[in-house]
C-alpha cells in the first residue's frame, strides 16, 4: 500500500465519522496548503524516510518559503517522537550543514523566535492530558482501556513527554505539529490506527479533507 493509498484510506474512514466542532481559537486555512505548510509537509516526509539529499533541498526551500531556522529545528525535534532519534538527529545535522553552506555564500537565514519557557502549573501528566483534550476536542476517559490499561507506563510517557514536553512548546502551532505528524505517519506506513487518530485531530484543528 503506497503513501497516497494509505492517506486516502484514512480519509475515507474519517469523512464518514462525525467530527466535533472546531474550537474557536483555531483558524481554518483559507484554501490549499500554503507554501509554508507545503514546506513543513515535505520536510517531515523526507526526514521520516531518511532521504537526506532531498531533505537538504527541502530545508532550503522551507527557509525561502518563510520558515525560520528555529521553526525547522523545532519540526525536526518534534519528529523524533514519531520516527525516532536517528532520523531526527540526521535531520538536524542536515540543517546544520545547510546553514553552514548558506553562511559561506553570504545568504541570510532568519533565526526566528525561540520557544518560550513552559509554565509548569500542575503535574506534567495533567498538563499533557489537557493538551490532548484540546487537540481531540474530547475529554480523556476516566477509566483506561486497551494499551493504556495494559501499560500505564506508556500512557504516562505519552501524556508527560509527548503532549506536555513537546506539544506545549510554542515555536510551532498545534496545526503545524499535526501536519508534521500526519505526514510522518503516512510516510512510515503500518500505523493506520494512529494515522486515523491524527487525521481526526487535523480536521478538528481546522485542516480540511482537501
Amino acid at each position: 500500500m503506497n503513501i497516497n493509498t494509505r492517506l486516502l484510506t484514512g480519509l475515507t474512514v474519517l469523512l464518514t465519522t462525525p467530527i466535533l466542532p472546531m474550537q474557536a481559537h483555531h483558524t481554518p486555512p483559507a484554501g490549499p496548503l500554503s507554501a509554508r505548510q507545503q514546506a513543513i509537509v515535505t520536510i517531515s516526509a523526507l526526514t521520516a524516510t531518511g532521504d537526506l539529499p532531498h531533505l537538504h533541498d527541502a530545508l532550503a526551500k522551507g527557509l525561502d518559503a518563510g520558515l525560520t531556522v528555529n521553526e525547522e529545528k523545532e519540526e525536526l525535534v518534534h519528529l523524533y517522537a514519531y520516527c525516532g532519534f536517528p532520523r531526527s538527529i540526521n535531520g538536524l545535522n542536515t540543517l546544520l550543514k545547510l546553514l553552514d553552506e548558506r553562511k559561506a555564500k553570504g545568504l541570510k537565514s532568519e533565526l526566528g523566535k525561540e520557544a518560550s519557557p513552559i509554565a509548569e502549573n500542575g503535574s506534567k501528566y495533567e498538563r499533557g492530558k489537557k493538551v490532548l483534550e484540546t487537540l481531540t476536542g474530547r475529554p480523556e476517559p476516566a477509566v483506561k482501556t486497551g494499551y493504556g490499561a495494559f501499560s500505564p507506563e506508556i500512557d504516562r510517557f505519552l501524556k508527560e513527554h509527548l503532549f506536555a514536553d513537546i506539544f506545549e512548546r510554542d515555536v510551532l502551532t498545534y496545526q503545524e505539529r499535526e501536519l508534521t505528524t500526519i505526514t510522518a505517519l503516512v510516510s512510515l506506513g503500518g500505523v493506520e490506527a494512529q494515522l486515523q487518530g491524527h487525521l481526526g485531530i487535523g480536521l478538528h484543528l481546522g485542516l480540511t479533507a482537501a
